[in-house]
């Protein structure tokens, strides 16, 4: 078997990405503290699962091999899968998913920034519909890094806490590979380099408005672009795919 090219291997990453982190944010479906934010970050897993929609059919498209958007999303195993670590670690409580929501949001905001000036026609449009989601979410979710962070003591406590277990999972979001620079070289990819230069401001503020101390830790945990994951995405990928296994040829 040919193995996958670049380009095909790049739009996976991106759609497992957000894929993943909209079925981990559905979970708080009826859940969450509060109806407004139960129906917010519902709307949000929907907004990530339509932009997974558009790129999984771009990839089975540059694939090749008459694969749909159903059988990338709901039949591929846990090592075909391309996602970064961070959006497949389990939700936690209301604070952690927001911290991780907000550094996933700070890397998702300006990958499709960047995206829009892809030399790839339909990438650039897929990240120019896309913009307008990612812009709320950020705004969202450092609206809530700052209320809580900077909120009661209890609060505080669990951000403070969040942000110390989620940190070693932000490196891998913008460190490149041979992909990320071969597609980059043709003018596809982002620039990986100049989007951590981005990441690092955003987050430097809002967790210094938040009253959060920002870790100093330096070591990063990777391995999720790669196809080597946590225990937790196998959970995950059980309950997403029982569907389609189950019932084969369900159409999304």
């Amino acid at each position: 078997m040919n193995p996958p090219t670049p380009l095909f291997s790049y739009i996976l990453r991106q759609a497992d990405n957000v894929l993943i982190l909209g079925q981990r944010l559905s979970e708080w479906c009826g859940h969450g503290p509060i109806l407004e934010q139960d129906i917010a970050l519902t709307n949000f897993a929907l907004d990530l699962i339509g932009q997974a929609r558009s790129l999984y059919q771009y990839a089975a498209e540059v694939e090749g091999k008459g694969r749909s958007e159903d059988d990338l999303a709901y039949l591929r195993d846990g090592f075909d899968f391309y996602n970064v670590l961070l959006v497949e670690l389990p939700k936690g409580d209301f604070g952690h998913t927001m911290t991780r929501q907000f550094f996933f949001d700070a890397y998702n905001y300006y990958f499709y920034q960047q995206l829009q000036k892809s030399s790839d026609p339909t990438l650039a449009a897929i990240a120019e519909k896309s913009i307008k989601e990612v812009t709320y979410h950020l705004r969202y979710s450092s609206e809530w890094m700052i209320r809580l962070g900077d909120g009661t003591e209890e609060s505080h406590r669990r951000m403070q806490t969040a942000v110390d277990a989620l940190w070693a999972y932000t490196g891998e979001l913008y460190t490149p590979d041979a992909i990320d620079q071969e597609l980059l070289a043709a003018g596809i990819a982002v620039d990986l380099g100049r989007l951590q230069q981005h990441w690092q401001q955003r987050v430097r503020e809002i967790l210094t408005a938040a009253t959060l101390d920002i870790p100093t830790e330096t070591w990063m945990q990777k391995g999720g672009k790669q196809g080597r994951h946590t225990e937790h995405l196998g959970y995950v990928l059980a309950e997403m795919q029982y569907l389609q296994r189950t019932y084969p040829n369900s159409e999304w």
